[in-house]
């Protein structure tokens, strides 16, 4: 028990990742060692918002918006994949699995000023489809989706669908993944790893899906199946940065280790960074996202702070490392690496690489990723979490105050506070949702940390209901702790606040040069202005997300390099690389008009994901809070 213990303490906050509070939350750079490069340039390029490496221009503006195939639920799609006559996105956490809407929604593209909805494929029950991939195979049109956990019951792993007649998938495999060590699997119940993105590849006769479970395995966070029969999918092969660790405490064979002390020891120490520490706030090393080369020969892993790993395939059953790209001091603007996304040039020689943070800026937003846990009993209190700046707040007026929680803010309607409405976010959990208990009125009371032997402060305010307000930590102190004793004062709901004290900036890409495979060099970086402001600056929404998302590289006839960017609230992006030292930018979408933000739900666009077919015109965005976009390039644009 002890052993469990200790590896579910070790789990950190990361985009994806669900933090319980056992920490204090991911570490943050110094203040002495972050840099505001926005502040200079604000000025100068507040019409394009863009800082790059290269010297900035004035640009054409040449991505126009064709049409939308709608999805008005907030934060709710996930990725696209567009794939001859028709597109495919997928869901995140809400709705979950069972519940009306989840699963991959299939689009008519054939009209592209008029994309039609088709169908949905359905999650399974407490399931997320996050991930869709469809390519033509030996045995016909594939499209395999990811299975994530997102409520009760949820199991991981993927599905399998052939979609020759894309009105009418036909089922065809549901794959479980597990650990590829058999003493986790048996001994700490590593079984049924949920799958965060995939990728489908050929080599010859035989096909194959990678994938990458993300932070839901402690080793093989990169596994390979031959689909060759797709109703029968096989094991092939593991790979994770577990395999590079080089450290006293690490197995000299992790996937047949049977001794628990040194399993525990290898994942806490090296996985989760505990003895060897991870840059900046990065506490976890872990294949996110994975890229095959045409032939099936090369495999780039999105290793978060691992870094950037080509590994050779060309045979599937035994990965090799080829390389591995990392530089925080020069690659990254707060130190960190968070390796998220790539995708390599045609010819291999350049990769663009997407680092995705989601901690920036924590003063002033509301973390993200934060679960009660699960248990019996299950958790009392319906609860959502708010930033450092509220949570001082309410700290410096614990009493007096009077409002509501629901899942999304914390509006206060009396006392010293009154008038204030904070941006709010719901945890995860087994706890009563919002959606089912409506809102929640009364005092609004700071109860300090509220773990296990803490004084409750204020109790008497709670003693006949009310809403109470816990700081996040210390280490050891999960939120489910002060969801069970903020009830036990009398609480009716929780708001969890955080405690991270220094800003930092959000993400942008690295260009790499792989003219020597074996030797990538760092070419150039590119960020936007939002996404490089160390704190919060007038031209950026300080709760917007500013992070990079999900890249995708093309090369045209006459040789151009493209990348293809979801840079969530920034909007859309083309970029060309040719000259990886030099990106310019060469198109954006971007519209916060009264006029979209009508259309849309009365929510900001915050694109996820792109997608893009070779040699065509036409590009893909998914909103998470608005669905399906098709854009098209016009003019020639300079940069």
């Amino acid at each position: 028990m002890g052993l469990t213990l200790i590896l579910a303490a070790g789990v950190p906050a990361q985009a994806g990742h669900m933090d319980d509070g056992s920490g204090d939350g991911p570490n943050q750079s110094s203040p002495e060692h972050v840099t505001d490069p926005s502040a200079p340039l604000a000025d100068l390029d507040a019409a394009s918002q863009v800082i790059s490496d290269g010297p900035n221009a004035k640009v054409v503006r040449n991505l126009q918006l064709r049409s939308r195939g709608k999805r008005l639920a907030p934060q709710a799609t996930t990725d696209v994949w567009a794939y001859k006559r028709f597109a495919y996105t997928g869901t995140f956490n809400s709705p979950c699995g069972g519940e009306e809407g989840a699963g991959i929604w299939i689009w008519d593209i054939r009209n592209k000023n008029s994309p039609r909805f088709v169908d949905i494929i359905e999650s399974e029950p407490g399931s997320r489809s996050n991930d869709v991939k469809v390519a033509t195979m030996n045995s016909g049109d594939i499209l395999v989706h990811s299975n994530e956990t997102c409520g009760p019951g949820g199991m991981g792993g993927f599905e399998v669908y052939n979609v020759d007649d894309p009105r009418n998938p036909v089922h065809l495999a549901t794959q479980r993944i597990h650990e590829p060590n058999q003493t986790l699997q048996t001994v700490f119940g590593g079984v049924n790893r949920g799958v965060h993105n995939l990728y489908l590849f050929t080599q010859g006769s035989r096909d194959y899906v990678a994938l990458a479970t993300h932070g839901n395995a402690w080793f093989g966070s990169t596994q390979i199946f031959e689909i060759t029969d797709p109703t029968d999918p096989q094991f092939v092969s593991a790979w994770g940065p577990e395999l590079l660790c080089e450290e006293a405490y690490c197995s000299t064979d992790p996937y047949n280790e049977t001794n628990p002390t040194v399993l525990v020891n290898h994942i806490n120490g090296w996985i989760f960074c505990l003895l060897t520490p991870c840059f900046g706030g990065s506490q976890i090393r872990s294949v996110h996202d994975i890229t095959v080369t045409e032939d099936g020969n090369l495999m780039y892993a999105a290793a978060w702070d691992s870094g950037l790993v080509l590994l050779d395939i060309s045979d599937p059953a035994t990965p090799e490392v080829v390389s591995i790209a990392i530089d925080p001091v020069n690659g990254s603007l707060d130190g960190e690496v968070n390796s998220h996304s790539v995708w390599p040039s045609e010819d291999g020689t350049i990769v663009v690489e997407g680092e995705e943070d989601f901690n920036a800026w924590v003063t002033v937003q509301p973390p993200s990723n934060l679960t009660f846990g699960t248990g019996t009993p299950t958790a009392p209190l319906p609860g959502t979490a708010i930033s450092t700046s509220a949570g001082d707040d309410f700290e410096a007026n614990q009493t007096g105050n009077d409002g509501t929680v629901d899942a999304d803010t914390v509006e206060v309607t009396a006392g010293p506070l009154s008038g204030n409405i904070y941006p709010a976010i719901e945890l995860a959990g087994d706890q009563p949702r919002f959606a089912d208990t409506g809102p929640v009125s009364g005092d609004i009371v700071f109860i300090g940390t509220a773990c296990d032997g803490d004084v409750i402060l204020n109790a008497e305010a709670l003693a006949d209901g009310g809403i109470a307000v816990a700081r996040r930590g210390p280490a050891g102190c999960t939120f489910r702790q002060k969801n069970f004793n903020a009830a036990a004062a009398g609480a009716d709901a929780i708001v969890i606040a955080n405690n991270l004290r220094n800003d930092t900036p959000w993400s942008g890409i690295r260009v790499w040069d792989y003219s020597d495979p074996e030797n990538p060099v760092l070419a150039s970086t590119f960020d936007t202005t939002c996404s490089a402001a160390a704190s919060p600056i007038p031209q950026c929404d300080p709760f917007g997300t500013y992070s990079v998302h999900n890249v995708i590289v093309e090369t045209t006839d006459e040789g151009q390099v493209k990348a293809y960017l979801s840079w969530y609230w920034d909007g859309m992006f083309v970029l060309d690389v040719t000259d990886p030292y030099n990106p310019k930018e060469i198109a954006r979408y971007f519209d916060n008009s009264p006029e979209f933000l009508e259309s849309n739900g009365g929510l900001p666009h915050d694109f996820w994901g792109v997608g893009k077919q070779p040699g065509e015109p036409w590009i893909y965005g998914s909103d998470r809070n608005g669905g399906l976009y098709i854009f098209i390039e016009q003019g020639s644009g300079s940069g």
